[in-house]
């Protein structure tokens, strides 16, 4: 086998592997041999089939066969021929496959970045120190709560932080335009889901109410069309609902998980748990503190394979994280 490597770049590297016309001869007859004793053809006995019938039939597939099973064992013999390790998957292109001459194929990877070792004495890295105090748990059991909260129907006008049940058409020079009307949608008055005034128009408005906002849609908006358009919104208020908190108890307790008799060990639970978060957050403090001063210090290459493999975990991560399955786009 004979092997040359050069470098095409700083981490690239272009392997060309030549293997004997023999190795792959040899190995190609082998296999036709073995497939001679169990082809069935219609006017040979099994096993009787001439070697030219057979070579005729699957010798095409059996020698493609055998060079990828060649590739795939002498790519790593010549990586340590060469003394290197690729950070990624190699792309190999064969450049001779003729019949009766040595194999050859070129394998283009890249090698990880060489690393220096630098002095880091003058390095200076500060843990940070958090305390979890009552008016955290306070805030933490709101935050619980409020996760579990039910909307009640209420028959009075919208106020801020209510959800209300709307249907709504929006007019652009008064024709409807593309995504500005819907029916029985949810709205939580404060939340800035809709262009600035949306939400402030609705509140005031009772059950059974219509009105007509005139507004404007910001110009930095992400639709060509409607960035800085004046445009009418027709609402029709179905139902006007408030937020009910669950009360602190054994069921709200088991929802997140928590068994509690009452609401001290809730809070001692509920602490524990937060201690344990900023005790994670000053590790991951210290970590990106360090990350960050070694940047200063090591400027490095990074190979764009190992690139490509984080884009893909995190890819992954956002698939698992939203719900999706293996066909979300």
């Amino acid at each position: 086998m004979q092997v040359s490597m050069e470098t095409t770049s700083n981490l690239e590297r272009r392997l060309t592997v030549g293997v004997p016309a023999k190795r792959i001869d040899d190995e190609v007859n082998t296999r036709l041999q073995k497939a001679a004793k169990t082809m069935r053809i219609n006017g040979f006995r099994p096993g009787k089939v001439p070697m030219r019938v057979v070579k005729q039939r699957v010798g095409a597939a059996i020698r493609q066969e055998v060079l990828g099973d060649v590739v795939n064992e002498t790519f790593y013999e010549a990586l340590q021929q060469q003394e290197v390790t690729p950070a990624g998957r190699p792309n190999i292109e064969p450049s001779q496959v003729e019949e009766g001459k040595d194999f050859e194929y070129i394998a283009t990877f890249e090698v990880y970045p060489e690393v220096e070792l630098v002095d880091f004495s003058g390095v200076t890295i500060e843990k940070p120190e958090t305390e979890v105090v009552d008016t955290d748990i306070d805030n933490m059991i709101e935050s619980l709560r409020k996760q579990k909260q039910v909307w009640e129907t209420v028959d009075r006008a919208a106020a801020n932080e209510d959800q209300v049940n709307i249907d709504y058409v929006g007019t652009k020079d008064g024709v409807p335009f593309d995504g500005g009307s819907a029916e029985g949608s949810d709205l939580v008055l404060g939340s800035k889901q809709m262009i600035p005034g949306f939400e402030d128009g609705i509140a005031g408005l009772q059950a059974g109410e219509e009105k007509v906002l005139d507004l404007s849609f910001p110009e930095e908006y992400h639709v060509d069309e409607l960035k800085g358009a004046a445009v009418a919104f027709k609402i029709t208020v179905n139902a006007v609902k408030e937020a009910k908190l669950p009360e602190l108890g054994e069921a709200l307790y088991q929802q997140f998980g928590i068994e509690a008799n009452d609401e001290q060990e809730f809070r001692d639970a509920v602490k524990s748990n937060m201690e344990r978060e900023a005790r994670a957050a000053i590790k991951n403090n210290i970590k990106s503190q360090v990350m960050d001063q070694v940047l200063q210090f090591q400027q490095l290459d990074v190979p764009k394979a190992l690139i490509d493999m984080e884009v893909d975990q995190l890819r992954q991560q956002a698939v698992q994280q939203f719900g999706g399955g293996a066909n979300l786009d």
